[in-house]
């Protein structure tokens, strides 16, 4: 059933405002939703089996919310087919959620909790809600809506929070020691993780969280998916058991791989299965209900100098992102943030949410938005699992630029990291609506032709300037000492990435006349030819770089037959651009790019 988009018509007029009486009544179709200066994912029911109760996802905190995003769409999606709406949303100051200062007010994720489960039920049409929360989200929801909900589902319950922040210290300290981040550019809040910090006052409530001093059962019936190994989660739901509730406990099978990172989550198809069967049990057919009234379910929400709307596009509205555009006056050009890798469109530590409201307050508008199959869009029949590096997702730029062009005549930017940039960069070759690229550390500007994604991602390489940055760290060789590196594995690692840069230098003779070779100048030549703004940014000892010397040798002096393509070496950064400077860096080359005016230099 085709969705039913009508234009917004207040002064940000470019917007889509979707209406709730536009929902499929089959129940394949979510829907973005806003309020509070929240925002979420609304997932009506398939209305020929609708359920008398709905469904609130309470969310975890950080990197585990990154890893789990896809998870919770799935199940979603199922719950859906099986007449079961549900929410999904972001806390303020997460996610697509406005920050603090731009709701005016500080952060509560208790009340948060509590507006989305009214907003459930407005949505819904349903009286009856369960709750499927996960870590951080644990304690939130027993808290939040106590006796509110008549069944709950705890996953990998946070039990004590003092505990959790210092697991939490240990996750993040071992995320910022794989990006390589010297200690004085790690983020020492309390909370901190992945390049996100919790708002102020939030994780000082989280310390004073204790589950196991629990008095009486937040819900009558309660379902605890234990982590293997992890005995407070065991005596969580003995505890339950306790104080009143009828609790049933199992284990969450493959929750390791799911928060393993972004990129390499998988999804255990036995715990999707176990909690819509779960859901299933807790809830019975409905009776003929009464209809909603009528209201736009993702209205713009103002912060300070911008406003946001979730939005979706494409065919069938199967492309899920924000719109974020100034808030006094017509945009001077429009910004595509592709995302990295499988992070949802916030961006790792919510650097596409950062760019895109800093652009907002300049004049420019952005849309940030989920490729299929990542995060909260969906996947496409007949294009692989593995979308990356995939020429499909070239179709989703390309509705995602048809989208911007229905409120802007550009000029048109896109800009991503990683794959993001990849991505970028390939989609300006092959839709002439991108006037300029802004590519930070593309591994490669060629997928060449049989290379497993797969295994790329599994066993990508760090660059021999990253190691040789890493050995001159004292840090390294205190982790030397005490055995914390595998000295075998790192040695031929050393070797391997000695070997790749001798054997780099020698195969730089023939570069050109390899299926790759002849792709990239091709590539390069014709973005010449149509005038195309080709922006690079590297951190100074990233992997793709030596992709780059390759084909334009160590100091770039092979650019100097492209004037349209300019190369910038951000000093001191990582691959994800943790570090202030480096995000502000990005940022800037984003923002010049964009006020430029006319972006093209024309056919040289």
């Amino acid at each position: 059933m085709a969705i039913d988009i009508s234009e917004h018509t207040s002064s940000n007029s470019s917007l889509d405002a979707l209406l709730l009486s536009g929902t499929a009544a089959d129940g394949t179709i979510a829907r973005p939703v806003s309020f509070d200066g929240l925002a979420g994912i609304f997932h009506p029911a398939r209305q020929d089996l609708r359920q008398e109760h709905a469904v609130l996802f309470v969310s975890p905190w950080g990197m585990e919310e990154l890893c789990s995003r896809k998870f919770q769409r799935v199940l979603a999606e199922r719950l859906a087919a099986c007449g079961v709406a549900s929410l999904r949303f972001d806390y303020l100051g997460t996610g697509d959620a406005l920050d603090p200062e731009d709701a005016s007010r500080v952060a509560d994720w208790l009340s948060d909790t509590r507006a989305a489960l009214n907003y459930l039920r407005r949505l819904s049409g349903c009286s009856g809600v369960v709750v499927i929360a996960q870590g951080l989200g644990c304690p939130i929801a027993a808290e939040a809506l106590a006796g509110a909900a008549s069944s709950m589902a705890f996953l990998a319950p946070v039990v004590s929070g003092r505990a959790y922040l210092r697991e939490l210290a240990m996750w993040s300290s071992m995320i910022d020691d794989g990006l390589g981040l010297r200690a004085s550019q790690r983020m020492p809040q309390a909370g901190a993780i992945a390049g996100m910090a919790m708002p102020a006052g939030v994780a000082d409530t989280v310390k004073k969280i204790n589950l196991s001093n629990l008095d009486a059962a937040p819900a009558r019936r309660i379902l605890v998916l234990s982590r293997p190994g992890r005995v407070t989660d065991g005596d969580f739901a003995t505890h339950l058991t306790a104080i009143g509730g009828e609790v049933e406990e199992a284990e969450f099978s493959g929750y390791d791989d799911l928060v393993s990172s972004p990129t390499l989550s998988k999804i255990s198809e036995n715990v999707v299965s176990r909690l819509v069967g779960w859901v299933s049990s807790q809830t019975q057919a409905s009776g003929s209900a009464a209809c909603p009234a009528d209201f736009v379910i993702n209205a713009a929400q103002r912060g300070q100098g911008f406003f946001e709307q979730p939005v979706q596009f494409g065919e069938g509205g199967r492309l899920f992102g924000v719109s974020c555009t100034p808030d006094d006056r017509r945009a001077v050009s429009s910004v595509l943030l592709l995302g990295a890798a499988y992070d949802r469109h916030a961006g790792w530590g919510r650097l596409s949410v950062q760019i895109a409201r800093a652009l907002a307050r300049e004049g420019v508008a952005s849309l940030r938005f989920d490729a299929a199959n990542i995060a909260d869009s969906p996947p496409v029949k007949g294009v692989p699992d593995q979308v990356l590096y995939d020429a499909a997702q070239n179709d989703d730029v390309s509705a995602a630029l048809d989208f911007l062009e229905r409120g802007s005549n550009g000029p048109f930017i896109a800009a991503g990291r990683c794959s993001g940039a990849y991505l970028a960069f390939n989609g300006a070759l092959v839709d002439d609506r991108i006037e300029a690229v802004v590519a930070v550390n593309p591994v490669v500007f060629h997928w060449r032709k049989g290379r497993s994604v797969d295994e790329a991602l599994h066993k990508r390489p760090r660059s021999f300037g990253e190691y040789s940055q890493r050995f001159r760290q004292g840090a390294t060789f205190k982790r030397l000492i005490s055995g914390d590196v595998d000295v075998v594995s790192a040695g031929l690692n050393i070797v391997k990435a000695t070997m790749k840069k001798l054997s780099t230098k020698t195969a730089r003779l023939f570069r050109r006349g390899s299926e790759e070779g002849r792709a990239v100048y091709r590539a390069f030549d014709l973005l010449k030819a149509k005038g195309t703004a080709v922006n690079l940014l590297y951190s100074d000892n990233d992997d793709g770089l030596e992709h780059f010397r390759y084909y334009f040798d160590a100091d770039g002096q092979g650019l100097s037959a492209y004037r349209n393509v300019s190369l910038t070496i951000i000093p001191d950064a990582d691959h994800n651009l943790s570090t202030p400077e480096a995000k502000r860096t990005y940022m800037e080359t984003v923002k010049s790019v964009a006020l430029k005016g006319k972006l093209s230099s024309g056919p040289q």
